[in-house]
């Protein structure tokens, strides 16, 4: 695709933990997919529209190989994804085939809605040299300070191990979540009550401009 952007800053991450805990508790730790608004989720570049989506899946599917996501004009790969909340975003897992294919390189940008390749040529919040991991076991903690308020989370993939394509079968999204916007549901739930209010002033109103 004309237009990508290739700047890779120094900022890159090796460091990933092959974590200990229980798969439960792990289990329990991954259910950030939850929180995403995935009606409203993009995959830039994906080979078929709506597979982007499919990766974002319940830790015991992990390794299910039915679902991915393959690039298709290159190795690119942009993931806009939308959360109902703000989330505090600890750590992620990336997983692919055990081959080529596999993202090499993973970039985060958060808070840029409809993010296109034009914009990755911006320095990203973490950047991560990534190992392949077919058995979506290795996390990539992120700097938890930069990722404390995020309403929306960009993923690029710039390239892979060297093939004409990449391919993804799972994303796995580690955090805390807290509800979006009380406030405003507290006010819509105020209007809804007064609406029935309002249809009565609406049939007094043809006779007060009869009146007049």
């Amino acid at each position: 695709m004309s237009g990508h952007g290739h700047g890779h800053g120094s900022g890159h991450s090796h460091g990933c933990c092959e974590c200990d805990h229980e798969p439960a508790e792990r289990g329990v730790e991954y259910e950030l997919y939850r929180r995403i608004d995935i009606e409203k989720l993009q995959c830039l570049n994906e080979s078929r529209d709506g597979d982007g989506k499919l990766v974002f899946k319940p830790w015991d599917q992990r390794t299910d190989r039915t679902k991915f996501v393959e690039s298709d004009a290159d190795e690119e790969l942009l993931f806009n994804i939308p959360f109902t909340g703000s989330v505090k975003l600890k750590g992620i897992i990336i997983s692919g085939e055990d081959d080529e294919s596999h993202p090499a390189e993973m970039r985060l940008y958060k808070n840029i809605p409809q993010m296109s390749f034009d914009d990755t040529s911006r320095e990203p919040e973490q950047a991560f040299r990534l190992n392949r991991d077919p058995l979506a076991e290795l996390e990539y903690p992120t700097k938890i300070a930069r990722f404390s308020n995020v309403q929306h989370l960009s993923i690029h993939i710039p390239r892979n191990f060297g093939a004409e394509s990449t391919r993804v079968y799972y994303i796995g999204l580690r955090g805390e979540y807290t509800e979006a916007h009380r406030h405003e549901i507290t006010i819509c739930n105020y209007e809804a009550a007064a609406n029935p209010a309002d249809h009565k002033v609406e049939t007094i109103t043809p006779q007060t401009q009869f009146i007049s």
